[in-house]
């Protein structure tokens, strides 16, 4: 919904102030998405990709060289930019399917699970590129299930059955759970506790 393809059923909802009932197509102009699983095409290899895509964003001539070289510096491409990305290292391809989503310099940036399954100095590698655009002024919204990489988030939301249970920093979020027999919870803590409070209000309210 938020990347303009459903519709809201209700209520409404803005993407880099663009209104996705009424302007869809706008919006999408304005965001990138990277899947969870690598959703590319295997057969083209990293430079292919990445000139494809440069293209699909409506990019052309010397700025399209431009963005695809920068992607190439940046992620550090180099000696794989000839191999099929069905071939890459899973962190590699995480690395493609992120230069492919930020080609054409995003407002805003869905990125869902992009650390699952990848090692542990991939992931901080991720999160470096990750602050490297926020500090540019992307706004990026992240979907994780690692509660240390949501510390590393300005705000967050946890999600339980389908619905938000919590909104806030992860300091506020943390601070709302401290009691005397943990005067200092981590994120995870923060996280089962908010869950045990939302089940015993849920069985109140019933």
């Amino acid at each position: 919904m938020l990347c303009g393809l459903l519709k809201p059923t209700a209520g409404e909802g803005r993407v880099a102030g663009f209104d996705l009932r009424h302007d869809a197509a706008s919006a999408r102009n304005q965001l990138g998405y990277m899947a969870q699983k690598f959703s590319l095409y295997g057969d083209l290899s990293i430079g292919q990709n990445l000139d494809f895509f440069a293209g699909v964003y409506g990019l052309s001539g010397q700025r399209k060289r431009e963005r695809v070289a920068l992607m190439n510096e940046i992620f550090d491409f180099g000696r794989h930019a000839g191999q099929s990305s069905k071939d890459l290292p899973l962190g590699l391809k995480q690395r493609l399917a992120l230069a492919c989503a930020v080609m054409h310099e995003p407002q805003a940036l869905f990125l869902d699970e992009p650390t699952s399954g990848v090692d542990p100095i991939t992931r901080r590698e991720f999160w470096t590129h990750i602050n490297a655009l926020v500090e540019k002024g992307v706004t990026v919204l992240v979907t994780t299930h690692f509660m240390e990489e949501a510390e590393y988030c300005d705000r967050i939301s946890l999600i339980y059955r389908g619905r938000s249970i919590a909104l806030g920093s992860p300091d506020e979020l943390k601070a709302s759970v401290v009691t005397e027999d943990n005067p200092d919870p981590t994120m995870e803590d923060a996280f089962i506790a908010l869950v045990e409070r939302s089940e015993t209000g849920a069985k109140e309210a019933a």
